[in-house]
């Protein structure tokens, strides 16, 4: 049978390779070729081609059919199966732009998966109790609802009311079979390309939504001797133990000699709450593709691909129990998803029409046009000047210059002050702008400035303080006067008197001590009466401050401005 499907196959392919190699090649597909471009847009391209408009109608393109047929895993609870027959996709697919596209796709797929790993805490999957129309076929397992109400003893049961004094093993399987469609956005990564024409492969990636109908079968009987596995996944189970990584192939090998292929037992469902098409559960679901495609010729290509799809459901393997709690399985945490790994041959059909936009650069036409110049219109070679103002005619943007006038590069009078009065007559060939407009002879009439309309009085000088002052140095803990100090304070005292409006302030800097400080304060005090009564100066001019602990040598007395 599968000789047959591959035959067949193959003979499709060959077929659609035949019809690609016939088939007639369309437009040239060039901004010049009309034959490609629909009347819808014919007003856009003729507007290109008369030069009025920079860019030229987009051109029809080519559909894509394909077909393919690959490898088809169900990522699950259950350990896959890689290599199933048969598993195929068609689609077809349409560009609406250079970098996007999109594509419908069905899906026809069959996967299956087994265990290396036994289970027997399976009750509360229906597909090796309930689902088995003969009670002495079925699988017994613990239920922990009997033992919840009995004496506390392990009670196996297939759930539907009859008990066994020991449970079985399993070891899960099952054959899945699946459709899928769905409607892809697609985006070409590669074909705008800056230093290169063409290239002959395109990378493509995209997502998508569909519809998936799936159901799920187990193998747990045997077809021609009508009993269960039970005798052989003991037997497996007692040579391998509980089993491992390493013992995955022997066991599977085992298992698969004394099991047919029959997967006659429904696998566990939601049919009862879910839609179905047929006997299969549908589903929404949403893929992620990724893929390169190498072009063949004109007309086909061969393309590798790897798709995912996620479907909101953990039974595309039909199981969904964990190992606990004992008696009273839970869910698996993860929904189950499902890859296929394809090599597909696609064909482009279409007359009057360009390849694919995404086998198309959009650039061709711009680095055709920079290097050829096809669509710039070259005047004759003449250069014929009615004015003689020493520009040709075809440039000439004021054909009737006055003789004598300077002019620009485009043949126009020059107007240096822009006052409307060309350079040839303007008698004032810088006007401001403040002095326009001007009359015949380009002369304007300026206004009076603003400083001479309200004059402002000038600003009386701000008086300067001096601060060149004198530092009064004292000997111990003396608080009285030398003659050096006076002398110094006299010429304080002139300042001052030469500037009546400044300040100053006397600072004295202690030590901690209170005494210290007190000594300061007699000393600044001192020096402040002598100023007020020998001197003359007023007492709300000199200031005292003992506040600068430690800032400077304590026999020190520093006047400094304010």
């Amino acid at each position: 049978m599968v000789s047959k499907n591959y035959k067949f196959l193959f003979g499709i392919l060959f077929l659609l390779l035949s019809i690609s190699a016939g088939a007639q090649v369309g437009g040239a597909g060039s901004v010049y070729d009309s034959s490609v471009i629909s009347k819808k847009k014919m007003n856009q391209q003729n507007r290109f081609w008369e030069g009025s408009y920079n860019f030229p109608a987009k051109p029809r393109n080519m559909w894509e059919i394909g077909a393919s047929i690959g490898m088809f895993t169900i990522s699950s609870d259950v350990s896959v199966t890689p290599f199933t027959f048969p598993n195929f996709e068609a689609h077809i697919r349409k560009a609406f732009g250079y970098v996007f596209s999109v594509r419908v796709q069905y899906l026809n797929a069959k996967g299956q998966g087994l265990n290396y790993l036994s289970s027997e805490n399976f009750n509360k999957n229906p597909a090796w109790n309930r689902n088995i129309p003969t009670v002495s076929q079925r699988y017994f397992s613990p239920d922990a609802l009997p033992n919840a109400l009995g004496n506390g003893n392990v009670i196996f049961t297939d759930r539907d009311g009859n008990v066994r004094p020991s449970g079985d093993l399993v070891y899960y399987n099952y054959q899945t079979r699946l459709q899928d469609l769905g409607i892809q956005g697609i985006f070409t990564l590669n074909n705008v390309r800056f230093h290169k024409q063409k290239t002959g492969f395109v990378i493509y990636g995209g997502v998508g939504i569909g519809v998936t109908a799936f159901q799920a079968k187990v193998n747990a009987l045997n077809e021609a001797t009508g009993e269960s596995y039970t005798a052989l996944f003991d037997n497996v189970f007692a040579k391998y133990g509980a089993g491992n990584y390493k013992q995955r192939k022997d066991i599977r090998k085992d298992l698969k000699a004394g099991m047919d292929k029959t997967y006659e037992t429904d696998a566990d469902n939601e049919n009862y709450r879910r839609p179905l098409l047929g006997d299969k559960t549908l589903k929404p679901s949403g893929t992620a593709i990724m893929g390169v495609a190498f072009r063949l010729g004109k007309r086909v290509n061969l393309a590798i691909e790897d798709r995912v799809t996620f479907v909101k459901t953990d039974l595309l393997d039909g199981q969904r129990w964990q190992e606990h709690a004992l008696g009273d399985a839970v869910l698996t945490p993860d929904f189950d998803s499902y890859n296929y790994l394809s090599i597909g041959l696609n064909l482009n059909l279409g007359g009057r029409a360009v390849e694919p936009l995404w086998w198309v650069n959009p650039l061709d036409y711009a680095y055709d046009e920079l290097r050829n110049h096809r669509n710039v219109k070259i005047p004759k070679n003449n250069c014929e000047d009615g004015d003689g103002d020493g520009v040709c005619d075809h440039l000439d943007r004021e054909p009737n210059t006055p003789a004598g006038c300077p002019v620009d590069t485009h043949g126009v009078t020059r107007d240096t002050d822009g006052d409307g009065v060309p350079d040839c007559k303007d008698k004032q060939l810088i006007t401001p702008t403040e002095c326009q407009p001007v009359n015949a002879d380009g002369v304007g009439k300026c206004p009076d400035p603003e400083c001479c309309k309200n004059p402002v009085p000038p600003t009386p000088p701000v008086a300067v303080c001096p601060c060149d002052y004198p530092t009064l140095i004292y000997k111990g803990n003396t608080s009285g006067l030398s003659n050096d100090n006076r002398n110094m304070l006299a010429t304080v005292a002139a300042k001052l008197k030469a500037n009546p409006t400044c300040t100053i302030t006397i600072n004295g800097y202690p030590e901690t001590s209170k005494a210290s400080q007190a000594n300061c304060q007699k000393r600044l005090e001192t020096i402040k009466i002598y100023l007020i009564e020998k001197e003359g100066i007023s007492a709300d001019r000199v200031t005292t401050s003992c506040e600068g602990i430690g800032a400077g040598d304590k026999n020190s007395v520093d006047i400094k401005c304010n």
